[in-house]
């Protein structure tokens, strides 16, 4: 968080006073293969903090590794994050770097293509694990507690890994609703906890596409949004099986795929 100084309007008049904002701010990433060759991935819009497992989370999401045991180092300063891969990594140059910056709204900037972005393939995601509105009642109510940057500036979103019985695993918040699942999936990557079975995914704005894209890809079979979901994203949860619940409140859910795995 940062603070700015602000005017604030009201019938007495303006008053100036400093009030919190979320930070933003570049991040690039290049990528070092197994025959030394170095490219740049593309520079995303991120809330500092949490870097290394943004950029492992990324990199698992878009396919260029399938485990931590890719990864040889990451080495993170000035605003610049380097990451050297072994020889197992998937990385393909052609296919995985981007053109342009990823702003804070956009996961998805830069790729000219998202079939290879899917890596989607072999994915099964867990069928055991079930969810009940009175479970999706105590994640909405847990989730507010567990983010200090939103409950000052109003100004970030939270990814969330919530347990069968709504209560929360682990909360990221990121100016960019992308960067905090990738935070997650870093997190869970780096703890050698991947894929997450038994654990769903909660995101506090819509459920895009990349969102949906990224839940599967991680191995969460239910993912819970407060806001709506687009045409592709609802697509994509019933080719691959996941549960996708949006508008999520107190009171009730709206399923779009996976109703099998909601109880009364």
């Amino acid at each position: 968080m940062e603070s700015r100084e602000i005017a604030r309007l009201s019938h007495a008049g303006i008053a100036r006073e400093l009030d919190y904002v979320t930070s933003e701010s570049p991040l690039s990433i290049n990528v070092t293969d197994s025959k030394n060759n170095t490219f740049e991935m593309g520079i995303t819009m991120r809330t500092e903090g949490d870097d290394r497992r943004l950029i492992l989370g990324f990199l698992y999401s878009e396919g260029v590794i399938d485990s931590i045991a890719d990864v040889s180092s990451i080495s993170i300063g000035d605003g610049i994050g380097s990451i050297v891969l072994n020889e197992s990594s998937s990385f393909d140059s052609t296919l995985h770097r981007r053109n342009s910056t990823v702003t804070s709204s956009c996961g998805l900037c830069g790729r000219s293509d998202i079939n290879g972005l899917l890596k989607l393939e072999n994915t099964v995601l867990d069928e055991e694990m079930s969810i009940s509105l009175e479970a999706v009642s105590v994640c909405l109510n847990s989730i507010h507690s567990e983010q200090p940057i939103f409950s000052l500036t109003g100004g970030s979103h939270a990814c969330a890994s919530f347990r069968v019985d709504g209560s929360i695993d682990r909360v990221f918040e990121d100016v960019g609703r992308h960067n905090a699942f990738d935070k997650m999936v870093g997190y869970y990557l780096e703890m050698g906890l991947l894929p997450k079975p038994g654990f769903g995914a909660f995101v506090s704005g819509r459920a895009s596409f990349e969102l949906v894209q990224k839940c599967i890809r991680g191995g969460f079979p239910i993912m819970i949004a407060i806001g709506a979901p687009s045409s592709l994203a609802v697509d994509i949860s019933n080719e691959y099986g996941l549960t996708l619940g949006c508008f999520a409140r107190d009171d009730s859910l709206t399923l779009f795929s996976g109703v099998r795995r909601v109880v009364d």
